[in-house]
């Protein structure tokens, strides 16, 4: 399996739209927007982030795309996320993109959430040297409720 990071395309879009509408994989993302399927929000979301200084990445596994990656936000505060289709969780996709994000980024420290209860995402993040740093709550939109999360920090 080669898992390959590169720029987003405009085809990639509705890939990731497809993927951010899968029910399980919102429940297990928790902090997702409000309405999903609001291609519209959705659109304007990908058109702020491919313009901004945010570094944005379309994750290939053998030349299909399978998700995203991203580090975003402001300089000492900027974060990591990822989503990967749920076809290719517990393979080692997550760890694996993540890993190729890093790469590409040499600013630390770089920070992560998820929600707690969310172990996999956990370990990829552990895996990839983030540490637990503080515990929060939030609203999680795919959830409808407040619920806990856990941030995590990659110091080196």
């Amino acid at each position: 399996m080669d898992v390959v990071l590169r720029e987003v395309h405009d085809s990639d879009l509705a890939v990731f739209f497809r993927q951010m509408n899968d029910p399980e994989a919102l429940h297990m993302a928790a902090f997702t927007p409000k309405d999903p399927a609001d291609r519209d929000a959705f659109d304007a979301h990908w058109k702020r982030i491919r313009a901004s200084e945010d570094l944005p990445r379309t994750v290939l596994v053998d030349g299909d795309v399978v998700g995203s990656a991203a580090v975003y936000g402001e300089p000492g505060e900027r974060e990591v996320t990822y989503w990967i289709d749920r076809a290719y969780w517990g393979r080692g996709v997550a760890t694996a993109a993540l890993r190729g994000l890093l790469a590409e980024v040499s600013e630390r420290p770089l920070y992560a959430r998820a929600a707690a209860d969310n172990a996999a995402s956990r370990r990829v993040l552990e895996k990839c040297g983030f540490r637990l740093t503080a515990w929060a709550s939030g609203f999680a939109n795919a959830r409808g409720e407040e619920i806990d999360e856990v941030v995590m920090t990659l110091q080196d």
